[in-house]
């Protein structure tokens, strides 16, 4: 069994040798991972990577208890906290998900100066959206101005001010600094931060293997062209015996379209 295995392996490798080049090493991984059985332990820390990652404590604590696995009661904390720090940034509240932030992590927003930037804009752009004007302008000067003094902070803060030119800031061309999209996009950037303060992993598991999968595929399109699957499809159905994995290796190929 094991002899067919390997012979399988070098008929792949010299396939894709004659007709990929440098796509090589990247297609040879794929093929290898087929042979390669997923352990279901690497499973559950993959969802529980992404459980933790985005705060899901309940979700985790029926999981865990579940599948048997481990998590500290500090671990257990420290994601409460955070859920409650990113809860009141998506709120709005940045003021107070600061304050939070004191408590956690004294020094993260003493040393990241962009995400102290960007937390205290999201309080201007509350009291932008709330009306309040004046007491908006007096915020930006006492807390923001001073951030102008970096160019790439320069250009963020005068498109905040000129929100206050306008009698309806939702119709401006900086509206999308109004969105939830922008909250989302700052408590992500402010999620990343703390874990990377804990010595923790700033992205998931699961983020990783789709940013890996992504660069995989880019790579096979721009070295073997739009056509590459036309040549190993036949292939993947000739060297996998079993009709699901040749099945489940043409789905992949076929995504690099």
């Amino acid at each position: 069994m094991q002899k067919h295995i390997w012979m399988m392996v070098v008929k792949v490798s010299v396939v894709l040798l004659l007709f990929c080049g440098k796509a090589l090493t990247f297609v040879f991984s794929i093929v290898m991972l087929c042979w390669q059985a997923v352990k279901e332990s690497d499973i559950h820390n993959v969802v529980l990577s992404y459980l933790v990652h985005n705060c899901f404590n309940e979700t985790v604590e029926s999981f865990t208890s579940c599948t048997g696995m481990k998590q500290s009661a500090d671990s257990l904390e420290s994601m409460e906290q955070r859920k409650k720090i990113l809860h009141f940034a998506l709120e709005g509240d940045a003021l107070k998900a600061i304050e939070l932030i004191g408590q956690l992590a004294p020094e993260l927003l003493e040393k990241n100066k962009d995400l102290h930037f960007d937390l205290l804009s999201l309080h201007f752009v509350e009291l932008v959206s709330s009306r309040k004007c004046t007491e908006a302008l007096e915020f930006a000067q006492s807390k923001l101005t001073p951030f102008g003094k970096v160019q790439k902070h320069l250009k963020k803060l005068e498109d905040f001010i000129a929100l206050l030119a306008y009698e309806e800031p939702k119709n401006s061309p900086m509206f999308y600094l109004l969105s939830a999209d922008y909250r989302q996009q700052v408590a992500d950037f402010l999620n990343r931060a703390i874990l990377e303060h804990a010595n923790l992993p700033s992205h998931s598991a699961l983020e990783r293997l789709i940013q890996q999968t992504t660069v995989v595929r880019q790579c096979l399109s721009q070295e073997c062209g739009q056509d590459f699957h036309l040549f190993l499809w036949p292939i993947a159905y000739y060297l996998f015996p079993c009709e699901f994995l040749g099945r489940a290796y043409t789905i992949f190929l076929e995504g690099l379209h």
